[in-house]
């Protein structure tokens, strides 16, 4: 729970570590709506179903994914972090990086049903790969066990 302003201070005087778990519920909820509105509109996709790239529902990913970056910037602002330091948060962003394009395969570039469907696999995979990372803190993510 964030502390209370002291009487004469300003808001603007606190750190943003005050903040920092009303900023990580945040950047976890952007994750989970993230991922879930990608799943479903992937699925849907696959399926056939026109309505799943429609405008609304391109703008509403737009939107959570820039909460997300939002969120997450802000986390490593306020931790003073620098993800290309931290090993973790290098994978973590190579891995972001490869999630993107795979999934920006699986919905719209790939000119194969057949394509669609493995990148859409590979898009999911890649993000339940970073998953792991996030929560071991560690390159590895979970596979950190292999490595001793």
């Amino acid at each position: 729970m964030p502390r209370r302003v002291p009487t004469g201070a300003r808001a603007e005087d606190l750190s943003m570590i005050e903040f920092y778990f009303q900023i990580k519920m945040v950047h976890i909820a952007a994750v989970l709506a993230s991922v879930g509105l990608f799943a479903v509109r992937g699925a849907l996709v696959l399926a056939g179903v026109k309505w799943a790239m429609v405008a609304p529902l391109r703008y509403l990913s737009y939107t959570i994914d820039t909460v997300l970056l939002t969120a997450a910037l802000m986390l490593l602002t306020a931790l003073k972090l620098n993800p290309f330091v931290v090993p973790w948060l290098s994978v973590k962003l190579a891995l972001l990086v490869l999630y993107v394009v795979l999934g920006s395969l699986a919905l719209k570039r790939a000119r194969s049903p057949r394509a669609r469907a493995l990148f859409y696999a590979g898009a999911l995979a890649t993000f339940a790969f970073m998953y792991f990372v996030a929560r071991a803190h560690h390159p590895l993510g979970i596979l950190q066990g292999l490595a001793t």
